[in-house]
């Protein structure tokens, strides 16, 4: 997959997430059964695809240390949440019904570091770290200054309310158009001085 398609698929993916957990919920319970396993694999997906917009990312913003940096806290962040969705998607397969659920996680929770590592502070990395990025590209005019303020929303709009990881993901998708724009835009360019 090329970077542009991957500054779009990601966002999409997050919004497929965000679907299919409403759709999980209608029930009054998430998980475990197909619309979890599939949603949890949906943002599996895009956390892979992030990683390379980090990369993408850190490699227009110069490759400085502090680019660096970001990179680095990013892709540690990417790891958090892969592990935790995966942890998610083994408990989905090992339990019976929602119910049984609830012991699983709190056994896997149980293991001194996991929860602090994969489920508290780990996962913000990501978050903090794609941020930084953004505004690492809008203070080198390498983006609108809307981009970052966009990136931020995507990533607040769940804080009140994980029912609203749609929204989330629009806002991101929104935000990263330039990126994948400029992508573009560099692709043509190469190709006509070929």
């Amino acid at each position: 997959m090329n970077i542009r398609s991957a500054y779009v698929a990601a966002p999409l993916l997050v919004l497929a997430y965000g679907v299919l957990r409403l759709l999980d919920g209608l029930d009054g319970s998430r998980g475990p059964g197909f619309a979890w396993t599939a949603g949890h694999l949906a943002f599996m997906g895009a956390l892979v695809l992030f990683a390379m917009t980090f990369r993408d990312m850190w490699t227009r913003g110069g490759r400085t240390r502090v680019a660096t940096a970001e990179l680095v806290v990013g892709l540690v962040g990417v790891a958090c949440l892969l592990v935790q969705f995966s942890i998610d998607i083994v408990v989905g397969f090992l339990a019976a019904d929602h119910d049984a659920m609830g012991p699983l996680f709190d056994q896997v929770q149980a293991v001194p570091g996991v929860s602090l590592a994969v489920y508290d502070a780990g996962p913000f990395l990501f978050y903090i770290a794609q941020f930084a990025l953004v505004v690492h590209l809008a203070v080198h005019r390498a983006v609108p200054a809307w981009t970052p303020v966009l990136v931020l929303l995507g990533t607040a709009v769940p804080m009140a309310g994980l029912d609203f990881i749609p929204v989330a993901a629009v806002l991101m998708l929104v935000g990263f158009l330039p990126l994948a724009r400029a992508n573009a835009a560099a692709g043509r360019h190469a190709l006509a001085h070929a």
